[in-house]
């Protein structure tokens, strides 16, 4: 008989082996679990609230109830994590940070969004302003900026203002030099529908750098080359269309012009450097 020889069986290879293992996921970064939690953490603090009103326990262990559901909270995950911010420009990251009150890492069940946002809200360039939770570690900041329009001149103070009329900044305006500077009490409210007006004739747009609100009625316009240009109290659309149908057909800019007074109907009056009037027709023939 020949001898049988008996071997040992084979071992499954492991093909796992050396392979590092899968990072464990916390339970509460799972959506069904966080939303849960975030459930029962609501009903308990609404539960010991009520509890207590219906004891009159008091407010002093209500509040206790509420912060030390809010520590809970925060230990099985929802702490701050990530501050998202939409339509930032101007306000910078440190006012905006200063303002928030808020670190990585704290509780974001106890922070206040009604406070943020006034607090964001009375920075110099913001707007309007939304704070809202994306749970379980996520604040998002949307904000609205102001759209800076004019510089205002008013008794030898200078200021930028918005399309509102309202003071942005005192300071620092050095960078705004070739907005248009208005001058006179209420030139501020006025200045949107002004510079609307002059929007109208972009090639006279682009040579007006002061306007000046007269009597509370109407503007006058110093253009580049010290040309003081006055618009009358009403129709000032149609009178700045005339002075650029009239500056296209005579160039009467490129002259020795110190004054071009449009307050009369269908007459642009026109006074050189030399003070010599010249009175004439929107068609330009002398009268």
């Amino acid at each position: 008989m020949k001898a049988i020889s008996k071997t040992a069986p084979k071992t499954p290879k492991n093909k796992s082996l050396g392979k590092p293992r899968k990072r464990a996921t916390p339970i509460w970064r799972n959506r069904c679990i966080t939303g849960v939690l975030f459930v029962v953490m609501v009903a308990l603090v609404v539960g010991g609230v009520w509890w207590g009103v219906a004891s009159g326990v008091g407010a002093r262990l209500v509040d206790q109830a509420r912060w030390q559901a809010i520590a809970l909270s925060s230990k099985v995950g929802f702490r701050v994590n990530e501050i998202l911010v939409v339509g930032r420009s101007e306000t910078t990251q440190k006012v905006l940070r200063k303002a928030m009150r808020l670190d990585r890492g704290a509780p974001i069940l106890a922070y206040n969004l009604e406070e943020a946002r006034d607090r964001i809200e009375a920075l110099p360039w913001v707007r309007h302003a939304t704070v809202e939770r994306m749970l379980p570690d996520t604040i998002l900041l949307t904000i609205t900026e102001r759209r800076a329009l004019a510089i205002w001149q008013h008794k030898g103070a200078m200021a930028l203002i918005d399309d509102k009329g309202d003071v942005i900044l005192r300071s620092g305006l050095g960078r705004f030099a070739d907005l248009v500077v208005v001058v006179g009490e209420n030139a501020p409210v006025k200045t949107a529908e002004l510079l609307a007006t002059l929007d109208t004739q972009p090639e006279l747009r682009r040579l007006v750098k002061a306007a000046v609100w007269v009597g509370g009625r109407r503007w006058n316009l110093r253009l580049a080359g010290d040309i003081d240009v006055r618009l009358p109290e009403g129709n000032a659309e149609a009178a700045w269309t005339r002075l650029a149908e009239y500056e296209r057909a005579h160039r009467v800019l490129e002259r020795d012009v110190q004054i071009l007074d449009l307050r009369i109907p269908d007459r642009l009056i026109v006074r050189k450097s030399s003070s010599k009037k010249i009175n004439k027709k929107s068609t330009g023939q002398e009268t």
